[in-house]
């Protein structure tokens, strides 16, 4: 049920207040009441209305002073009627349901009829004093012009839009400009501003002839006359428009003001002349358009009867007319502007999305590259998280591109962070963002990666390189909780797909406590192992061949191929950096390649044991040879395996590992059983 509480300090109607069904308003002195009582006599919750059982009801709450209700002082509860009036100190509140009725319906009314309404909702007591007092305010006589007559509430456009219901006492040419002005805001394209000006034109001035010209967008320096050309013109009883004068047009670009010439005769400088050289005009207006201060047009306005000549009110309504056309163009160039930024906004994401799709095709028929792609196959379309484990330069994010452009949300955000590439400080902010001050040089707000990937993918480099104290809040993440920004108190919740990345061994980590037991088992519910190149030997030849169109593609070098005996020295290199490498050194080739040919001088490859050169391990106590851990323990393993005739389970008991470990291992290190 609507209902409203129409409020009156004094002499003055000062505030309306809508009350809600549902809502307890309340009435008092403190701020937080929906009524504020700015009298030391109103309690600081002073009343409640509230809605019950189909009816407002008011409850004074104990108030030091009482309220009145009706002039009477009220107990408990009492069920509002339209027109009641409560007073607390020296605020009348006038309770109704129709605005209509709160106030008089006639401004002429004098002062008894306004007193007699006023009345209803003033107590006998302060009845006189308030009539003394409306008949001594200034400008009150025996009418009470001040006061409201009505409070209205209308939809729709406003009237002075259209001429059958213009309000009295406003000029036809200020409901002309607002109607022009209207129209002009619609418009979205030079032709329709230009016509939609002719006809304000016409409809507020004497002119029957008149034109919009204007100098091409790119100009850069002031139009001259040649520069500006006709947009539209519009004539009444001629046969034709006639353009300015070119001495006209430069006088009024020139100077930038607006020319009013009336009865100018036989004036060859400002009067147009039809084909016999005829005058056309005898009064006339030129002035100018501008856009961010420039002159970029030109109205031109004239009449060609003696008997109506154009005025210095039509020079100013003409004027009007001009800036509201310079807004118009204004609005639109941008608008312009905005579709096509979008326009080139959209191409370029497309044109991203299908190079990052086409970036994550892996090159390969090698039977260990079939396996990675039926596992991204299998682990894509699902929210479960994938764990890409692989040596350095296998192609980890190529992987996850994969997976994200496999999965439904291909078309949101993939977004990667490098976890070793960040101390524990910034990787955090990286992951959960920062607010303004949060630390030294946070001198803005930083939305992090999680915010940035939300809807979509986030890949975490390295994620064994992740800190104790980042891995807990990350865990929390991953587990589906809300985290803050650094130095914020807003809880955020996002929708990410976390894929993670790792080179390390995480079961090792985990066992020596540098890895968090829990987060390896949430990270770890799909993963995909990546084979090094020299497991795919297959794939080394067609990875040769794209990188070498690629590099050759963005060089512009003709190169045509490569000699036999590079391809061989390829094939039979151990490739130590994977496919990173094989890419470096392609592309070192390709721009220092002498001929259209590359041949094995081209090329430059390391010296760099790969972790599958175990035959050069040799464990002796009186030498050191470098070695890393995950060499020594293939070693170890292939070593132990071989010498137990590749009995799994005798070997995972020597080597003190769960039969399910060694599988792991195997499958890892590539071990293959030799054949016998």
């Amino acid at each position: 049920m609507l209902a409203y509480l129409v409020i009156r300090e004094g002499t003055k109607w000062t505030d309306v207040v809508r009350l809600e069904a549902g809502k307890t308003s309340t009435i008092g002195r403190a701020s937080t009441n929906k009524v504020v009582i700015r009298d030391e006599r109103a309690s600081r919750i002073h009343a409640e209305l509230f809605f019950s059982n189909g009816r407002w009801t008011l409850r004074d709450l104990e108030s030091r002073n009482g309220t009145l209700l009706n002039g009477e002082p009220t107990t408990g509860d009492y069920e509002l009627k339209p027109q009641d009036c409560i007073r607390i100190a020296n605020c009348h509140i006038s309770f109704v349901n129709d605005l209509s009725s709160a106030f008089p319906d006639n401004i002429e009314a004098d002062t008894g009829v306004l007193l007699k309404h006023l009345a209803a909702d003033t107590n006998a007591a302060d009845f006189k004093d308030l009539a003394d007092d409306l008949a001594n305010v200034d400008g009150i006589d025996s009418h009470v012009s001040q006061f409201p007559t009505t409070i209205t509430h209308r939809k729709g456009q406003t009237k002075l839009l259209d001429r059958q219901m213009q309000p009295k006492g406003v000029s036809e040419a200020v409901a002309s400009l607002c109607r022009i002005a209207f129209e002009l805001a619609n418009q979205n394209d030079e032709k329709g501003i230009a016509d939609t000006a002719l006809d304000g034109i016409f409809d507020g001035t004497k002119s029957n002839a008149a034109a919009l010209l204007l100098a091409p967008y790119d100009l850069e320096e002031l139009p001259t006359s040649d520069d500006v050309n006709v947009i539209a013109w519009k004539t009444v009883g001629t046969p034709k428009y006639h353009r300015l004068t070119k001495h006209l047009a430069e006088t009024v670009l020139e100077s930038g003001e607006a020319v009013l010439g009336r009865d100018i005769g036989d004036d060859s400088q400002f009067a147009s002349r039809d084909s016999k050289g005829e005058i056309t005009s005898t009064s006339i207006i030129c002035a100018p358009v501008r856009y961010d201060n420039q002159i970029v047009g030109l109205l031109h306005a004239y009449s060609t009867t003696g008997e109506i000549s154009l005025t210095p009110d039509d020079l100013e309504f003409i004027l009007a007319v001009g800036d509201n056309v310079g807004l118009a163009l204004k609005s639109l160039s941008r608008e312009m502007e905005l579709v096509e930024d979008l326009s080139q906004s959209r191409s370029e994401i497309q044109q991203l999305r299908r190079q990052l799709e086409s970036e994550s095709e892996m090159i390969g028929v090698s039977p260990a590259l079939d396996q990675v792609k039926q596992d991204i196959v299998q682990a894509a379309p699902s929210r479960a998280t994938v764990l890409i484990r692989g040596e350095s330069g296998v192609g980890k994010e190529l992987i996850a591109r994969a997976v994200h452009f496999g999965s439904p949300r291909k078309k949101e955000a993939f977004v990667c962070l490098n976890c070793a590439a960040l101390s524990e400080s910034l990787l955090e902010s990286e992951l959960f963002g920062h607010e303004k001050g949060a630390f030294t040089g946070a001198t803005e707000r930083k939305i992090g990666k999680f915010e940035a990937a939300n809807l979509g993918t986030l890949m975490l480099d390295e994620i064994g390189e992740m800190s104790m104290a980042v891995q807990a809040k990350f865990l929390r993440v991953l587990e589906g909780h809300a985290f803050e920004r650094l130095g914020g108190n807003q809880s955020i919740e996002t929708d990410v797909r976390v894929i993670a990345a790792t080179n390390r061994d995480l079961e090792i980590a985990v066992a020596e406590g540098e890895f968090r037991r829990d987060l390896y088992f949430r990270l770890n519910v799909v993963e995909i192992l990546v084979p090094p190149l020299r497991k795919r030997p297959e794939d080394i030849e067609l990875l040769m061949h794209y990188f070498m169109d690629k590099f050759r593609s963005e060089t512009g070098r003709k190169i045509t191929g490569f000699t036999d005996e590079a391809v061989a020295e390829l094939q039979k290199y151990k490739w130590p950096g994977n496919i990173r490498e094989l890419k470096n050194i392609i592309e070192r080739a390709v721009v220092l390649c002498r001929n259209t040919v590359i041949d094995v001088c081209d090329l430059s490859l390391s010296n760099l044991m790969t972790s599958s050169d175990t035959t050069g391990i040799i464990l002796n106590a009186s030498s050191y040879e470098p070695h890393s851990l995950e060499e020594i323990e293939r070693f170890h393993i292939k070593r132990t395996l071989d010498y137990h005739d590749w009995n799994k389970s005798r070997s995972a008991n020597v080597l003190g590992v769960e039969r399910s470990t060694l599988d792991r291992k195997i499958k890892r290190y590539g071990l293959v059983r030799p054949n016998v």
